[in-house]
């Protein structure tokens, strides 16, 4: 029985590439070769751990993967929505000041490079639609409505995502961490709804085959050892979840507290054409996990997700803000070799 594995896509950037990304100007000729130098070195230690799929672990996504595409837009500022974590910090998205909206950058052209560099598949993560929503101010904008706004979002979105499916990743990721922060700010649900209406009007751009390599990752929120919305029952978020109409799911599940009653509701929502990649390593534990560890955490799963839509994954990415050095790179590599190795003992004990 053969259970796919996958990253979700962060690694710790090197010291070197912080350094001088924080020093030197984006157009910088040494900025660029210490980029490249990073994506290498990280493909190549990915490779090393026996993934069968890999990511470039997002060393060009510097700021983060949340507002790669928009991160220095003309107009916008930094005054957007507002993301508290556990740890006491606080993230911020962009705010748009007028319109239109643009993407200032496409994740296809880090995918282009990572291909040129790797001998196993690459994916592709890319940043929601509802997590760009958030964008819009609350007033609204003179003379660009929010439709308008909306309208062009979503085209930005689709030609991000058929650039990389074209570009030939082995699937594309769609980070919606909003979602489960979405039911924290609004408990009745309208808010998580309206993210998932919002994808959803994106993702009706894509043909059946299209969606089959697309995929939505949610999590708590991971960043400095904290998160932003652990403490929000995942039976609230998963019905509406699966209601999104792609073909692989990449839930965070390793660092719940009753991760069985988690896979009860997988379980009751899940529907026939789903793969579901459960979380079997937690980036924001300081511990390695075991091979046995990972092994036995998905023999659990697959007692209540068939085996067949069954996959592994961690449970997000590792330091998805470029300030983040809760965790370095040889800890990032040894959590995933250990994902992958117990994924294999959990291959071979079912069969």
């Amino acid at each position: 029985m053969k259970i796919p594995t996958e990253p979700i896509g962060s690694i710790p950037r090197p010291p070197d590439l912080v350094e001088a990304a924080t020093r030197l100007d984006g157009d910088e000729p040494l900025l660029a070769a210490a980029y490249d130098a990073a994506v290498r070195d990280t493909i190549a230690q990915f490779e090393a751990t026996g993934s069968p799929v890999i990511t470039d672990g997002e060393q060009r996504k510097f700021h983060n993967f949340w507002t790669y595409s928009v991160q220095g837009l003309a107009n916008a500022d930094t005054e957007g929505f507002a993301i508290p974590f556990t740890g006491g910090h606080t993230r911020r998205m962009l705010r748009l000041k007028h319109g239109p909206f643009r993407y200032r950058r496409y994740a296809d052209e880090y995918l282009k490079q990572a291909i040129q560099y790797a001998h196993v598949p690459v994916k592709q993560a890319v940043i929601s639609p509802s997590a760009l929503s958030l964008m819009y101010p609350e007033q609204p904008i003179p003379g660009y409505a929010r439709e308008d706004f909306i309208s062009d979002l979503i085209d930005e979105h689709r030609r991000e995502v058929r650039n990389c499916l074209q570009a030939g990743a082995h699937c594309v990721q769609i980070d919606f961490t909003e979602g489960r922060l979405a039911v924290k700010i609004d408990p009745s649900g309208h808010l998580l709804h309206s993210f998932v209406d919002l994808n959803n009007l994106a993702l009706a751009h894509f043909s059946a085959a299209e969606r089959w390599r697309l995929g939505v990752h949610t999590c708590p929120g991971g960043d400095r050892d904290s998160t932003h919305s652990a403490d929000v029952d995942y039976a609230e978020l998963l019905p509406s979840l699966f209601e999104l109409d792609v073909h692989n799911f990449y839930i965070a599940l390793a660092g719940e507290k009753d991760r069985v009653r988690v896979l009860q509701t997988i379980k009751r929502h899940l529907k026939p054409q789903h793969r579901i990649f459960v979380g079997v390593v937690a980036p924001i534990d300081p511990r390695v996990e075991t091979p046995e560890e990972v092994r036995d955490r998905t023999l659990e799963a697959a007692f209540y997700i068939p085996p067949e839509q069954l996959g592994t994954t961690d449970d997000c990415g590792f330091s998805p803000f470029c300030d983040d050095t809760s965790t370095t790179r040889d800890k990032a590599f040894a959590k995933i070799r250990a994902r992958v190795l117990g994924t294999a003992l959990a291959e071979q004990a079912l069969g």
